[in-house]
């Protein structure tokens, strides 16, 4: 089927646009190199266009010069659709992270709000009264009198912008890089009494959706609806999470169910299903079967705008809207055709979704399902219904979980081990919620909740939190920290893929492919355990509470902190990052001392007592807990070729301290500004 697929012009277009946008995403061409590309592709295509006409050239060049285009049309996409790259986006404005400056905004999406700060994204309307554009993140702090802001309300706002920062420790979340994938580029921290509202509010679909949802959401908290199942209800039906307990996403994450929490492929596949069984009395005429089709794809789309047009819905209405259009095709191959033109469509209009997480997971479940668990569903066929029903259940669980496995370890470092067992029992409960849900939104727009309707969505959800949390709970079947990398990630898809077309049709040829798979995986484990094993570092990390040094030599890692950190590494979220990334573990704890020695190198560390040993002449100078010291003095007499501040200093001596090194002409590093500090 894979073969048959890529035979298909459309695949290896789709190939040719996505490795477009993989180019410019990783290796930023300039945008005149890409246009001109795209101008010579253009003109050679046409001319293969007319000559093969002809018969005068190979086929071949003329399928060359569709991919080239292709190609060119996936680079020029990627650049048209990057906010980074427009005149008027505000990251190329003179000062704009120097000082403070008069911001016009308006908001677009609300977030889940942290500790601190309720958080918004918003569009730059104008700075300083020169016409911008660009999105940012917009941080408002919480007090007693705060009240969410109204999506579409235009804010103006007189604060400095920040800049996207890097991870400060190394293996870490990158937060800044992850906001960049949405681009948003920089963050706005303001008091709600600083801010100044507009009077008028801009109302496009964004607000009309946020609106929508909004009266839902008060008819129902009019209904006696249990907050805490109401919070759940609003992320299956209405895609927001913003309002669900860490507890509750946490259970929903060992157990190996936070996709259902967002609206995704399996809630629009749910609403798919549904509706199609509804639709069963029509005829299955090609008349009937097309007004089925229609109705589909307006029930679709109604549900995409009831969950309020976000990223992951749109993404998810649109593939299963072809799904539904290959369906109605009625040949199995077109299935396979039309997911493969909404991920090109989507991607034409939305190139940076192919970065997303929920894109990838979505469009690899999918496919597998497709693909692979038809031939799971041959290996029994059961005799009674009930049975089929929950082994169908199982097979595609299994073949979703086997196609986005790899990725899932790769971005998340964890396997839910009892996720089948998840899937038979929430799949037929999510079933009768999903319709449930969907009922009880609709009349709840039109100002109507019937109280037994009500009560029976919220004591359902009640029941799956519970069997959730009784399923996370064992959190013996949770394998988290599992080390991986994208050379594993390529090698086990590739070794994945040779196995099942083995398995679909066993033959000689096909079992050496599925061998050199196995060698290619092996060869990609040894290779990262032999880098790894061969290397050695230093690394003394961004941590504002406590000094933390790492020794790193091949895969044993010696820890040198204070006493209580030592007892507590396997929670300390920093150093196990940094160890899994490393595929590495902690032999050694020590508690840290004023001197440690690494490769040839002498480093003092300076705490809050302020000892300098006078004979001693450092190669590396750690300064840590802010200590009370004639910097200037101490760096004439010890004369260090660096000096690294971490972040338990001090922010103002920090600032004297880069001062002084710069008079004397000695590197400084300082954590909290640059993030962590590596010798090797």
């Amino acid at each position: 089927m894979i073969m048959k697929v890529l035979q298909f012009p459309l695949a290896r277009i789709t190939i040719g646009f996505v490795a477009g946008i993989l180019v410019v995403y990783y290796f930023k061409p300039s945008i005149s190199f890409v246009f001109s590309m795209l101008f010579v592709a253009a003109c050679a295509f046409v001319i293969a266009f007319f000559v093969s006409k002809r018969n005068a050239v190979n086929p071949i060049y003329f399928g060359l010069a569709t991919y080239f285009l292709a190609f060119g049309i996936g680079s020029s996409t990627q650049i048209i659709h990057t906010d980074s790259f427009q005149s008027k986006n505000y990251i190329h404005k003179k000062a704009v992270f120097d000082e403070p400056h008069l911001i016009s905004v308006t908001i677009r999406e609300k977030l889940r709000s942290s500790s601190f700060n309720d958080r918004y994204i918003v569009l730059v309307n104008q700075i300083d009264d020169v016409a911008s554009s660009g999105r940012m993140l917009l941080n408002v702090r919480k007090d007693s009198l705060n009240h969410p802001l109204e999506i579409g309300t235009h804010l103006k706002i007189k604060e400095t912008l920040y800049q996207n920062s890097p991870a400060k420790n190394p293996n870490q979340f990158d937060y800044g890089k992850y906001l960049e994938g949405k681009q948003i580029y920089a963050q706005m921290y303001a008091d709600a009494s600083e801010i100044k509202l507009g009077s008028i509010i801009q109302k496009d679909v964004w607000y009309y959706t946020s609106k929508l949802r909004t009266k839902i959401i008060r008819n129902l908290e009019k209904s006696n609806f249990n907050k805490a199942e109401l919070n759940v209800a609003i992320a299956l039906i209405l895609g927001q999470q913003q309002d669900i307990s860490p507890e509750i996403i946490k259970d929903y994450q060992y157990a190996g169910a936070v996709h259902i929490l967002s609206v995704s492929g399996l809630h629009i596949g749910f609403i798919l299903l549904f509706v199609t069984f509804l639709l069963k009395p029509f005829s299955n005429t090609r008349r009937g079967s097309f007004i089925k089709l229609i109705i589909i794809l307006v029930s679709l789309s109604t549900f995409g705008v009831i969950a309020g047009l976000a990223p992951s819905v749109l993404r998810s209405v649109t593939m299963f809207s072809f799904v539904a259009i290959g369906m109605y095709l009625r040949r199995s191959s077109n299935i396979f055709h039309t997911l493969l033109v909404s991920m090109l469509l989507i991607l034409l209009f939305q190139p940076s979704f192919l970065f997303d997480v929920g894109f990838q997971l979505s469009y690899l479940a999918l496919f597998f399902i497709l693909w692979l668990q038809p031939l799971l569903a041959q290996l029994w066929s059961p005799k009674y219904k009930i049975v089929n029903y929950f082994w169908e259940i199982l097979t595609v669980s299994f073949a979703a979980q086997i196609g986005t496995l790899p990725l899932s370890i790769y971005y998340f470092h964890q396997f839910p081990g009892l996720f089948f067992v998840t899937n038979l029992v929430i799949i037929p409960f999510l079933s009768v919620i999903m319709g449930l849900g969907v009922l009880v939104m609709v009349l709840a727009a039109f100002d109507f909740v019937p109280l037994y309707l009500a009560k029976s969505l919220e004591w359902s959800i009640y029941f799956l939190n519970k069997i959730i949390n009784s399923i996370a709970s064992l959190e013996q079947f949770i394998f988290r920290d599992i080390p991986f990398n994208w050379q594993l990630l390529f090698s086990l898809y590739l070794l994945i893929i040779a196995i099942i077309i083995w398995f679909k049709k066993p033959s000689f040829n096909r079992l050496v492919l599925a061998m050199v798979g196995v060698v290619i995986f092996q060869i990609s484990y040894f290779q990262t355990h032999w880098n790894i094993q061969n290397q050695i570092e230093l690394v003394i990390f961004n941590s504002k509470k406590s000094t933390l040094i790492a020794e790193r030599k091949g895969n044993n890692i010696t820890l040198y902190a204070n006493d209580s950190l030592l007892k507590t590494v396997s929670k300390n979220k920093t150093l196990t990052s940094y160890s899994m990334g490393n595929f590495s573990s902690f032999k050694f704890k020590k508690k840290l001392r004023n001197l440690i020695y690494f490769n040839g190198n002498k480093i003092l560390i300076v705490d809050s007592l302020g000892v300098c040993p006078k004979e001693i002449h450092p190669d590396i100078v750690v300064f840590t807990q802010s200590p009370k010291i004639n910097f200037e003095r101490f760096l004439q007499a010890s004369k260090p070729k660096v000096v690294v501040a971490d972040a338990s200093n001090f922010r103002t001596i920090q600032k004297m301290w880069k001062a002084t090194c710069l008079k004397e002409k000695i590197p400084f590093h300082a954590t909290g500004e640059k993030g962590f500090y590596k010798l090797d």
